[in-house]
């Protein structure tokens, strides 16, 4: 005997009302489009700034952050303005933290590097500088050459590098470092986002990264800033792996 099978129709407004809570939800950090296993990614960490502002580091540690990079600085005169709070204060609750540099196309990079220095303190069990490369104002549609890029990047790496005896780590998204860093840098660890999916590398890039910023819109305790959301980011190994690629105790 042939079984009947039935079409169910699904009416347009019930289609419209899942599609309006799917957007309302991932946009208000509900639901996530990455969600990276622990037993995959147990070292997890967040990234801050003023949007945050002054932060209780150790009701932040307790939800199982291990690790923090707080901006610093920007260009070659730029201060963030809660960075020597939230430094000192990290540092006190034990989470592993760094400090990371908002980089500018338009601006020396030894000068960039020297404000980098004069802000933040050679700390012991520190996690190296990050210098933040990405697109900001018309550099999204009228961006750099690569030997522009090079030159001052290159200089602010030494600089950095030769100040705190580390090598730099380098973040940017999946357009910039195909742009400015894909194919050189070999030495320096990249932190890559992508907010949608896993991230990946040029075909022709046999590379992995070492820290994923995987979400954009967490939401922890600890914090009361302007902005409700923080950067959820993942280590890409074990806290043993963590610890001995950084030296940390």
């Amino acid at each position: 005997m042939k079984k009947a099978f039935k079409i169910v129709m699904i009416p347009m407004s019930a289609l419209i009302l899942l599609a309006a809570s799917i957007i309302f939800m991932l946009s208000n950090g509900i639901i996530w489009f990455n969600s990276p296993s622990r037993s995959s990614y147990p070292v997890r960490g967040v990234d801050v700034s003023h949007y945050q502002n002054e932060i209780d580091w150790k009701t932040l540690a307790s939800q199982d952050i291990h690790f923090a990079f707080i901006k610093a600085t920007e260009g070659s005169k730029t201060i963030d303005e809660c960075f020597a709070y939230n430094w000192s204060e990290a540092m006190e609750s034990g989470i592993y933290a760094g400090a990371y540099h908002f980089f500018s196309y338009d601006s020396s990079g030894v000068t960039q590097a020297e404000n980098y220095i004069n802000t933040v303190p050679a700390t012991e069990n520190m996690l190296p500088p990050v210098i933040d490369v990405e697109f900001y104002g018309d550099k999204f549609s009228n961006p750099p050459s690569r030997e522009e890029v090079d030159s001052i990047l290159n200089d602010m790496i030494e600089k950095l590098e030769e100040h705190y005896g580390m090598t730099p780590i380098i973040y940017a998204t999946e357009k910039s470092y195909a742009m400015f860093i894909s194919g050189g840098y070999e030495d320096n660890p990249i932190w890559i986002r992508n907010v949608i999916q896993p991230p990946s590398f040029p075909e022709d890039d046999e590379r992995e990264w070492t820290f994923w910023q995987y979400s954009n819109r967490g939401r922890l305790k600890g914090y009361s800033g302007d902005e409700k959301f923080i950067d959820m980011n993942v280590f890409n190994g074990s806290m043993e792996n963590f610890r001995t690629f950084f030296n940390l105790v």
